[in-house]
């Protein structure tokens, strides 16, 4: 007899009983795909005990404790502050990066720490329990709290898991987890979706905190269905050049903190370091005197970071559309801000192909790096540098104006602290000079007069 299949969206998980070029669900185009239908469900442990009868009854939300969340340190101060100041007990966490990024480095280092005060269970589907051992020599992680196995099987895990009764469980990865009941093959749709199910189940119901690993596909997220980053607490992305050594921890969803933090770590022949002052990272390496750069500060969650943003803006070789590339930063944004550098800048950018750059791997969505992008392309355009010890900060109107942001404050004494001397403001925004000492503020109403106080003459 023929197997029933269903249907799926890879996007949002939704099921439908026959193929269609568009999810019905969530929009997306060429996301469906067949799966066998599964009637057997996980064997995983409920999260809540059941009443008498088989049904579990409701309690009333004044008979509940309302308890501070309990959170623990994982040793690395970056991942903390991604995480909202630790990780917190019976939670969910998921870190997705592209292979080879540091995922699996980033986890076994955390074990040191954890292990001083918890059992932790490392479980991995990819490596031998040898290789994990030459991994944690080379970290110099040892502790006999840390135990390890090399195993695919789910119930497999879960017998281990009630055997060795650990505090901390980290699954490495989830793409190679399956659950036998299940006929389709690990990293399916279903597998995934009944492997999540059964490890959340496993961290509300016995308190055990839990960490998975996930592979991101070619567009840049977790791969499987989009309904695994809506089950778990928190989604955690490592982000970066697998031939550069900066990575970037950036928290994608966090049900226990802000989701705006970032942390970042340098790829080193012992593991990963922590780097503490990323504004130092980012500009390190900056030319001097080379028109087309401009260093902008944003805010990072609490913290203020430092970024150098790169134009190049060249005559069109073929006279035909001027081509426009953005790494790091919004292109539709790019785009609005190279009109309004043509329409209110008198600068014909029309004509011209433009290149922008954000150095580091960093990717600036905040509007108060407009600025800072507007001066390195009129830098370009002009061949005229920006002073090395200048800072622009401000969002861009679409009459050319300067609108404020916020926290500016903060922001000048942070460009002030890696030794900056002059930074151009928004004129709205009425700051007393004193305050910042010898920082020297360049206060203007449009990007005209930004150009005109930022860029000094070619001699």
């Amino acid at each position: 007899m023929k197997q029933k299949t269903l249907f799926y969206c890879t996007e949002c998980g939704n099921e439908m009983p026959k193929w269609a070029g568009r999810c019905p669900a969530c929009g997306a185009w060429n996301t469906i795909v067949e799966q066998p239908a599964e009637k057997t469900a996980s064997k995983g442990s409920r999260a809540h005990p059941a009443a008498p009868g088989g049904v579990r009854r409701a309690c009333p939300v004044t008979e509940l404790t309302s308890d501070e969340e309990i959170r623990f340190p994982t040793g690395m101060g970056e991942l903390d502050r991604v995480l909202g100041g630790g990780a917190v007990k019976g939670s969910l966490v998921l870190v997705g990066g592209a292979p080879g990024i540091g995922k699996s480095t980033l986890m076994l280092q955390i074990c040191s720490k954890l292990c001083e005060f918890s059992r932790v269970l490392y479980v991995s589907g990819e490596e031998s329990e040898h290789q994990l051992k030459l991994r944690a020599r080379r970290l110099h992680v040892d502790s006999p709290n840390l135990l390890v196995i090399s195993e695919t099987s789910l119930e497999d895990m879960l017998d281990s898991i009630r055997l060795e009764t650990p505090d901390v469980v980290i699954v490495d990865s989830i793409q190679t987890l399956y659950n036998p009941a299940l006929e389709s093959p690990a990293g399916s749709i279903s597998q995934v979706k009944e492997c999540t199910m059964a490890l959340m189940q496993l961290a509300k119901g016995q308190g055990i905190t839990v960490f998975v690993i996930g592979h991101v596909n070619k567009e840049g997220s977790i791969a499987g269905p989009k309904v695994l980053e809506h089950m778990v607490d928190c989604v955690l992305y490592f982000e970066g050049d697998r031939h550069t050594s900066y990575r970037i921890l950036r928290a994608a969803k966090n049900r226990f903190g802000a989701t705006n933090e970032i942390g970042v770590f340098e790829m080193q022949d012992e593991g990963l370091a922590e780097v503490e002052n990323p504004s130092q990272m980012l500009l390190s390496g900056r030319p001097d005197d080379a028109p087309g750069t401009c260093v902008a500060c944003v805010m990072e969650g609490a913290r203020p970071v430092l970024a150098e943003v790169q134009a190049l803006v060249v005559t069109t070789a073929s006279g035909g559309n001027p081509r426009r590339t953005s790494n790091g930063f919004d292109y539709n944004r790019a785009a609005m801000l190279l009109a309004v550098l043509e329409k209110r800048g008198g600068l014909k950018v029309s004509a011209c192909d433009a290149y922008l750059n954000i150095i580091g791997g960093l990717w600036l969505d905040e509007p108060a790096a407009d600025l800072a992008a507007v001066v390195a392309l009129a830098s370009s355009y002009l061949d005229r540098p920006v002073p090395g010890d200048l800072v622009a900060i401000g969002e861009v109107g679409l009459t050319g104006e300067l609108r404020t942001v916020s926290q500016l404050p903060l922001r000048i004494r942070e460009a002030q602290r890696l030794g900056f001397r002059r930074c151009v403001i928004p004129a709205h925004r009425a700051l007393d000079a004193r305050a910042f000492g010898d920082m020297e503020l360049l206060a203007v109403r449009n990007i005209g007069e930004a150009i005109r106080a930022a860029l000094r003459p070619r001699e």
